[in-house]
């Protein structure tokens, strides 16, 4: 799944390190999520999109392609 984090974290000003102590996680997983390694939990998504104050749908990008339904 495709997401905005990387462009909405830089456009802050806001290390990976600090965004990850910002949402109770790793930098690892900051890496992986901008990456594209990994999909955040909805618990995650919803931290993230509370942080950037925009919304899951405005973030992350779901083409369908992703998972089988």
């Amino acid at each position: 799944m495709e997401n905005k984090i990387h462009e909405l974290r830089t456009a802050k000003k806001v290390s990976q390190s600090d965004f990850a102590d910002a949402l109770g996680v790793t930098r690892q997983t900051i890496i992986s999520l901008e990456k594209g390694k990994y999909n955040a939990s909805l618990i995650l998504a919803h931290k993230i999109a509370e942080y950037f104050e925009q919304t899951i749908e405005d973030i992350f990008i779901f083409n369908g392609e992703d998972e089988s339904l």
